[in-house]
């Protein structure tokens, strides 16, 4: 194949141009602006629930602010999903303070409900105090089993700062992902389900909380005709230009969701009723993933090759594909971090991989790349869809 098939490649509406050009010809070209505006308007209409939302500069920003509005400060413990990407740990550490890590489930390889709650327990017996909050992650657009995760979070009286960075449009029993926590993060980054080119958004409760927000991420500012600050703020909204992007993007967002769910579903009815590697699905009714990347297990026994080799083959057959995430107790920049682990995320690194999903990705190239993969498999191509 002469082109190269990618992950999950930026796709335009068409209509990004229209918005910028308003931009432009207005002049707002700074954070802030009627596209901001608009942006968060839009966004608040889509995840519903009665939120707030503001634009930033990153996802990696809003866990940041939704962090510190949730007080989280020197010496606290914040409890983090192991089984997912840096950013939702980084921002504990910039605070001073020490994410605590937890395994995943095999439902949704998300934050294992029983571990959370044997690690709640062990830190309040160890440290004397609760931990500040807690992080689970809706992992490539998985929804975590965010029911159960809230119920121990209430019972023990901990706030739930939720990332949703890769499951805009997600929904755990009909309700979009990022808004069942205290705090919903998103991302827009470039490989995202719509992007801004960069940026993120921060899913606030109220009103309130939303100009808190604004506060620290303008510096903030005190309302003053001089330059007054009393608290350390940051340098973290959107542009109104990447804003427009995103009013572009929010256009095609409800069909990029189809397209990605559209291709997993060819995924796997190509891969139906064999045995050797797992396609991830949703596990139940409740669960409505919007597959933002589709990932797969291989089997070394049964496949007679590895996730690495495979990956590696595709690539020089045109098919990008990512190993999944590294677990962040594995990490070395945590090392000493504590973790509460049953050995699921280090068995799924071990097999996984990610395998094209965007909106790029046509039919075509899904029966190639099942092609592919299948040829790869020197000891049998058997594949079976795990529910």
């Amino acid at each position: 194949m002469d082109k190269r098939i990618y992950l999950c490649l930026a796709h335009m509406s068409g209509k990004e141009q229209a918005f910028i050009k308003e931009a432009f010809d207005t002049n707002w070209v700074v954070p802030l602006g009627p596209n901001v505006n608009a942006f968060e308007d839009e966004l608040k209409h889509f995840v519903g629930q009665d939120k707030e939302v503001v634009a930033l500069s990153a996802g990696t920003a809003a866990i940041h602010l939704g962090l510190i509005q949730l007080g989280v400060g020197a010496g606290d413990e914040v409890i983090c999903q192991s089984f997912t990407f840096c950013a939702s740990a980084n921002p504990v550490a910039y605070l001073g303070a020490k994410p605590v890590f937890i395994d995943s489930e095999e439902d949704t390889w998300n934050m294992d409900p029983v571990l959370l709650e044997e690690a709640i327990k062990d830190r309040i017996a160890k440290t004397g105090k609760k931990p500040k909050a807690i992080l689970p992650v809706h992992l490539y657009g998985m929804p975590a089993r965010i029911d159960e995760i809230c119920a121990i979070a209430a019972k023990y009286d901990i706030p739930v700062l939720e990332d949703a960075a890769e499951a805009l449009g997600s929904e755990f029993k009909g309700q979009k992902c990022g808004t069942f926590g205290t705090f919903g993060v998103l991302s827009f980054n470039g490989n995202k389900m719509i992007t801004t080119s960069g940026g993120g958004a921060l899913i606030v409760p109220d009103e309130s909380a939303k100009k808190q927000t604004m506060f620290y991420a303008t510096q903030a500012r005190e309302p003053f005709p001089h330059y007054q600050h009393e608290k350390i703020g940051y340098n973290y909204r959107m542009s109104n230009i990447c804003a427009g992007i995103g009013r572009g993007q929010m256009t095609v967002l409800d069909e990029h969701i189809t397209h990605h769910r559209h291709v997993h579903a060819l995924y796997e009815k190509a891969f139906e009723g064999v045995d050797g590697i797992t396609l991830k699905s949703n596990p139940d009714g409740r669960f409505n993933a919007n597959y933002w990347l589709s990932t797969i297990l291989i089997d070394p026994v049964k496949t007679g090759t590895n996730y690495d080799e495979v990956r590696r083959n595709l690539d020089e057959r045109g098919i990008e594909t990512r190993p999944l995430w590294k677990p962040m107790h594995l990490q070395p920049v945590y090392a000493t971090n504590p973790c509460y682990v049953n050995g699921v995320s280090e068995r799924l690194f071990n097999m996984g991989l990610c395998i094209p999903a965007g909106p790029w990705v046509t039919d075509e190239d899904v029966a190639y790349i099942v092609e592919q993969i299948k040829a790869c498999c020197t000891k049998s191509c058997f594949i079976t869809v795990l529910k």
